[in-house]
């Protein structure tokens, strides 16, 4: 007899997810929408990229390094990890488990041993706890975000990880889309979270939040319900538990569903406009020196509005634009510079710089710019 439905899908998704990794490939974090929320699986707001470099210290990910599951205790993480010390071993892998303890909470850190205990019953090869100092900037989801990817992107890099599973589902992805089209940025913003971001991994993309709790209910696992997760002041603790089931309702079921299809589908296309758009910087870049970018507006007038307004984002963070500031105002604001000049000032930009246009030229560079 074999194992429960549940449990057969969550291994079955590791061991895909598993399956995809390239021995030697250079591990490099792409920006990535959305990331857990403090102590859960859950996503937290935007994010315009991993917070750290995403490249590991001797340059890739080494061949015989483990596989490491970032585990919170809740039923997604628990679920990976249940996944991960199954199927590794039988892969010839070795594995492990990381828990934040963001010292949030009272009891944090027996919470955090509690979850490091349960590496070697679920077959893992090593555990630790990864204690962080949150912040305050961004609002206390951002902080605890930002100190989590910080600590499991250290623990990767010192540990020579090959990559580090996270436990987002069908639902999160669902939630992350619903918040981008709140937000109206783009579809950027609502292509949700990747399957693979660098050397991150999320297998459950594709799996409803309640397999992940059928799978532990199978394997005889309790999993811990983080506070955080059912606290109204979060945006996404609103979205999960009124504006979904409210869609469900009057919509019929299936909407989780075909929110994360969108994902998928959006993310094709704004990968497809990006990669587009890296071509099109190289053509259209006159110099990019020193945190000043000079572009040929010729270049970017022959280029349709989606691939020239990357083009030019992408020229504000190489001069030195914080890419988590830089709005699609701002954007739109430079693009009018090619697109509709009239002899403007220059647009000024987050990070202390600007854009300028001059004798048939776009200039980003710090501000004032001479």
């Amino acid at each position: 007899m074999g194992p429960h439905p549940a449990v057969a899908d969550v291994r079955r998704a590791v061991r895909e997810a598993l399956a995809a990794l390239t021995p030697g490939e250079p591990a490099r974090d792409e920006p990535a929408q959305e990331k857990p929320a403090p102590g859960g699986s859950a996503p937290g707001g935007p994010a315009s990229g991993v917070p750290a470099s995403g490249v590991l210290a001797s340059g890739g990910p080494a061949p015989e390094g483990p596989v490491l599951v970032a585990c919170s205790g809740g039923a997604d993480s628990l679920a990976l990890a249940a996944a991960l010390g199954f199927v590794a071993p039988r892969a010839g892998l070795k594995a492990g488990l990381l828990t934040v303890d963001h010292q949030l909470q009272p009891g944090s850190a027996e919470r955090a041993e509690q979850v490091v205990a349960l590496a070697a019953p679920l077959g893992l090869d090593m555990a630790e706890v990864l204690t962080v100092e949150v912040g305050t900037e961004g609002g206390p989801e951002a902080a605890a975000r930002e100190a989590r990817y910080r600590a499991l992107a250290e623990a990767a890099d010192r540990l020579g990880a090959r990559a580090v599973l996270l436990g987002h589902t069908r639902d999160d992805q669902a939630e992350t889309v619903l918040l981008g089209l709140a937000r109206g940025s783009g579809p950027r913003s609502i292509s949700g979270m990747a399957a693979r971001s660098g050397r991150y991994l999320r297998p459950f993309l594709d799996i409803p939040r309640a397999t992940t709790v059928a799978a532990c209910r199978a394997l005889g696992l309790t999993p811990w319900d983080d506070p955080h997760n059912e606290d109204p002041r979060f945006t996404r603790v609103r979205v999960r538990a009124r504006i979904l089931p409210l869609l469900e309702a009057e919509l019929g079921p299936g909407v989780a569903e075909a929110l994360a299809r969108t994902a998928a589908l959006a993310r094709e296309d704004a990968d497809a406009l990006d990669e587009w758009a890296d071509r099109a910087y190289q053509d259209c870049a006159l110099s990019d020196i020193g945190g000043s970018v000079t572009l040929s507006v010729p270049a970017l007038e022959a280029l349709p509005g989606a691939v020239r307004r990357r083009v030019l984002r992408r020229a504000a963070v190489a001069a030195g634009s914080p890419p988590g500031s830089l709005s699609a105002t701002h954007v739109r604001a430079v693009d009018r510079l090619v697109t509709h000049w009239r002899g403007q000032k220059p647009v000024d930009l987050p990070g202390g710089r600007a854009a300028v246009r001059r004798y048939g030229t776009l200039i980003v560079a710090i501000s004032p710019i001479p």
